[in-house]
C-alpha cells in the first residue's frame, strides 16, 4: 500500500511538473508569436509610409517595391524562408532560430505593406480585431479539447498546397470568382490549422517533456510560434479580402 501511494505521489508530482512546464512553454509560444506580429505590423506600416509621398504618389522606394519585378521576390521570399527554416532548424541554435523568426517577421511586414495602401486603416484594424478574437477562440479550443484532431493535419496541408497553386494561377487569370473561392476556403483551412497546430504544440511538449532538453524546448517554442503566426497572418489576410474597405 505504501509503495502504491509512493508511486501515485510520484506520478502526481511529474504530472504537476508537466502542467507547469506546459503553461510556461505555451506562454513562450504565444509571447514569441506576439512579438513577431508587432514587428510585422510596425515594419509594414513604416514601409508603406515611406513608399508614398505627400501627394499620394509612389516614391522611389515605392516604385522599387510595388512597380518592379522586385515585388515578386518580396511576395515569395517569406514562403522560401519558411521552407528554409524547417530544413535548418535542427542545425542552428535556439538564439539563431529566434533571430531567424524575427527577421522573417520583418520580411513579412515588407510583403504585407501594401495592405496599408489598398485598404482603409479602420477596416484593417477591424479585421485584425475580428481575427484576434477568432484566433484566440480556435486556439483555446485546440488546447482544451479532448478530441484528437491530429487526423486533420494531412487534409489541411493538402488544402494549403491547393490554395498556393490556385493563388499563383489566379495571378495570371485575375478571376474574381476564383479569388472569392480561395478566400472562403482559406478562412476555413487556417481556422482548422489554428486549432490543429495548437493541439500539436501541446502534445509535442507532453511527449518530450520528460527529456527536458532545454535547447529542444526553446526551438520547439519558436517553431510553434512560427506555425501559429502563419495561421494568424493567413486568417487575417483572407478575412481582409471580405471585410476590407478599399481606399
Amino acid at each position: 500500500m505504501a509503495d502504491y501511494q509512493t508511486i501515485r505521489a510520484g506520478a502526481g508530482t511529474r504530472s504537476a511538473q508537466v502542467d507547469q512546464g506546459l503553461r510556461a512553454h505555451m506562454n513562450k509560444v504565444y509571447g514569441t508569436m506576439s512579438v513577431g506580429m508587432v514587428i510585422t505590423a510596425l515594419a509594414g506600416w513604416a514601409i508603406s509610409g515611406l513608399a508614398v509621398n505627400d501627394a499620394g504618389q509612389l516614391t522611389q522606394l515605392g516604385n522599387a517595391i510595388y512597380a518592379s519585378p522586385l515585388k515578386w521576390l518580396i511576395m515569395f521570399a517569406p514562403l522560401i524562408m519558411v521552407f528554409a527554416f524547417g530544413a535548418m532548424v535542427n542545425r542552428i541554435s535556439a538564439a539563431g532560430a529566434q533571430l531567424f523568426f524575427y527577421t522573417f517577421a520583418v520580411l513579412m511586414g515588407l510583403s504585407l505593406s501594401s495592405i496599408f495602401l489598398i485598404y482603409t486603416g479602420v477596416s484593417v484594424a477591424q479585421t485584425f480585431l475580428v481575427t484576434a478574437i477568432a484566433f484566440a477562440a480556435l486556439s483555446l479550443w485546440g488546447y482544451t479539447t479532448k478530441k484528437d484532431i491530429s487526423g486533420w493535419g494531412s487534409f489541411l496541408i493538402m488544402g494549403v498546397v491547393g490554395l498556393i497553386v490556385a493563388s499563383i494561377v489566379n495571378i495570371f487569370l485575375g478571376s474574381p470568382a476564383i479569388a472569392f473561392a480561395i478566400s472562403a476556403l482559406g478562412v476555413l483551412i487556417f481556422a482548422g490549422l489554428t486549432a490543429y497546430d495548437t493541439q500539436r504544440i501541446k502534445n509535442d511538449y507532453i511527449q518530450h517533456a520528460q527529456a527536458m532538453d532545454q535547447e529542444w524546448l526553446q526551438k520547439s517554442a519558436i517553431m510553434g510560434a512560427l506555425n501559429l503566426y502563419l495561421d494568424f497572418i493567413n486568417l487575417f489576410m483572407f478575412l481582409l479580402s471580405f471585410m476590407g474597405q478599399r481606399e
